[in-house]
């Protein structure tokens, strides 16, 4: 993709013709301030695009585009999904923000043990969750994403060990642990999971039970990362790794 920047709309527009309203709209017109004869990207965020002419301003929050190229991004291989542990005030939508901009596919968050933020069901829960989903979607588009990641509803420590026994892959981070991720097979498809602890640790007996499910052990390296950043410093080691970043 272009360092044009990228304005998401669903369904991309069939014809040839489109006018951007609504915040999308505003956000191009009054605080990109895109003029006529600029361009720009539509995404639906599922990998399709369409390249854009802006055409002319139609007041304060809409401009009239004229559509151009179209194609689909692929989906990448292996998928990367980050399983991130909640964490308190906004270091978790921190931790969306640039696992997205690194190029995670899917996040899902993690009530762990020793979680200092539980997000229980209810009207909190959602609302917390719809923060991360309004996370990935911004920086997805800052970051020229034709995929905006899926933030899927939190899950449990039995529930990730479930999603662990069905992917191609995991990788818990463990500062401890000798085997570094550069040691480890990876897969070349399908899920390659990445599951980052709270700031407190991951108990023992989370770890006996995500490794009993198939998950290997693996440190980043010589330092210890924060929770908010070991995901994205994951992703892009493993974009390296597994040849995404060719």
């Amino acid at each position: 993709m272009t360092s044009a920047p990228v304005f998401l709309v669903d369904p991309l527009p069939a014809g040839d013709h489109f006018v951007l309203d609504g915040p999308e709209g505003r956000h191009a017109a009054t605080v990109r301030r895109l003029r006529p004869g600029e361009e720009l990207l539509l995404s639906d965020g599922r990998g399709s695009v369409a390249e854009c002419v802006v055409s002319s301003v139609a007041g304060r929050d809409a401009l009239e585009l004229e559509l151009g190229r179209r194609w689909t991004e692929p989906v990448p291989s292996p998928r990367i999904v980050v399983v991130q542990a909640l964490v308190k005030g906004d270091r978790g939508e921190l931790a969306v923000e640039l696992a997205t901009e690194v190029g995670a596919d899917a996040i899902v968050p993690w009530r762990a043990a020793r979680c200092v933020v539980r997000w229980e069901d209810g009207p909190r829960g959602v609302k917390a969750l719809e923060r991360w989903r309004s996370t990935a979607r911004e920086a997805a588009k800052q970051s020229r994403r034709a995929w905006v990641p899926e933030v899927s509803p939190p899950v449990t420590t039995e529930g990730l060990a479930d999603l662990v026994r069905t992917a191609a892959g995991a990788l818990l981070l463990e500062s401890s642990t000798a085997t570094r991720v550069t040691n480890v097979a990876l897969p070349t498809k399908g899920n390659l999971l990445v599951l980052v602890g709270p700031e407190g640790g991951i108990s023992t007996e989370e770890k006996a039970l995500l490794e009993g499910a198939g998950a290997r052990l693996v440190r980043l390296g010589p330092t210890v990362l924060r929770t908010s950043t070991a995901g994205a410093v994951a992703v892009g080691v493993l974009a390296v790794l597994t040849g995404r970043w060719r």
